[in-house]
């Protein structure tokens, strides 16, 4: 039975069912337990967000609360998943991933490799990415492009509580690394989910909407706004077809192919900064696998190179919106050679 519940409540109810479930599964991070010197039972936030708040009363002891120190949990939690637990550390904001990088890349994502298969590494690392909150260039980039690039690992973008919910229960059970990246703004967004538990399989895009015209491929929270544009793009007789790739390692490529191969068009919307971002590495992969089948030039619609703004209005410009994609998709369409 499925009912109406946020991005938020959708993570937090399959932590819960996966630590019922499974008493390797443990939880940590910064204020996840009260912080340093608190009581914990009194003022267990959840993280800064408060997505696993009530998980501390419920499952002791297996909720931890962590030092203001991303190398050290980061390195410990992949330490526990090397020794038969399932860690799920919380990276409170992506922004902070150069003082936990190299426990990530050089060594989690590394070990199945390095030791021959043999040695699994089933650690979760949630993480915030994202704008649109006004928390300034030091907290609202778009990283997970840096974490794709890092063979070993398994990078996760979920677009909606549906997505989020099955998604994180996969990332819970896999036996790799995964990197959960979670976008700030869509905390208080809503949409159905199942009650029962249920996982969502790595690599397997959603074709979010049907359409013959011309191909949008976004990510996250990106998801949302191709819709809206091509609720807005119908409205004109232009059917775009959105696709969500749902991560970017494994990446689906044969349904964006396919796709792209339908269509002859192909839009990108990509949060992430637009130097060697997604965007850029599909549109390469689409210009090798599917030059023939292009009726005119992809279209990228990105944030500009620069840091992220705090005002309102200049965030509001920085990133990718409806109004932005509808333009994308109608150039391509009316292009001619």
């Amino acid at each position: 039975m499925a009912r109406a519940i946020s991005y938020r409540e959708a993570i937090n109810e399959a932590l819960a069912a996966e630590m019922a479930r499974d008493e390797s599964v443990i939880v940590m991070g910064e204020d996840n337990a009260g912080g340093a010197g608190g009581p914990g039972e009194d003022d267990a936030w959840g993280g800064v967000m408060g997505v696993t708040s009530g998980l501390y009363h419920r499952f002791p002891g297996r909720v931890l609360d962590t030092p203001l120190s991303e190398s050290a949990f980061v390195g410990a939690a992949i330490g526990a998943a090397t020794r038969g637990m399932r860690p799920v550390a919380e990276l409170m904001f992506i922004d902070f991933l150069g003082v936990c990088f190299d426990q990530i890349f050089n060594q989690a994502a590394k070990f199945r490799y390095m030791f021959g298969g043999k040695a699994i590494t089933p650690v979760t690392i949630r993480t915030m990415y994202g704008a649109g909150l006004n928390a300034a260039a030091q907290h609202s980039q778009a990283l997970y492009p840096i974490f794709t690039h890092v063979p070993g690992l398994k990078v996760v973008l979920p677009s909606s509580p549906y997505e989020a919910k099955g998604l994180i229960t996969q990332s819970i059970r896999d036996d790799d690394p995964v990197i959960f990246c979670e976008h700030k703004a869509m905390y208080e967004s809503s949409g159905e989910v199942p009650e029962d538990s249920y996982t969502i399989p790595f690599g397997e895009a959603n074709i979010v909407r049907d359409g013959e015209d011309v191909t949008i491929v976004a990510l996250g929270r990106m998801v949302r706004v191709a819709e809206q544009a091509a609720r807005e793009l119908a409205t004109g007789g232009i059917q775009a077809e959105v696709i969500d790739p749902r991560t970017t390692s494994p990446l689906d490529t044969e349904t964006i192919l396919e796709s792209v191969e339908s269509t002859g068009r192909l839009v990108l919307v990509d949060e992430a900064s637009p130097r060697c971002n997604l965007a850029t590495d599909i549109s390469a992969l689409v210009a090798k696998e599917a030059f023939g089948s292009l009726r005119a030039p992809v279209e990228m619609v990105t944030p500009p190179h620069t840091p992220v703004p705090f005002s309102d209005s200049l965030e509001g410009l920085y990133l990718p919106d409806e109004q932005r994609v509808v333009n994308a998709a109608k150039s391509v369409v009316e292009w001619e050679r």
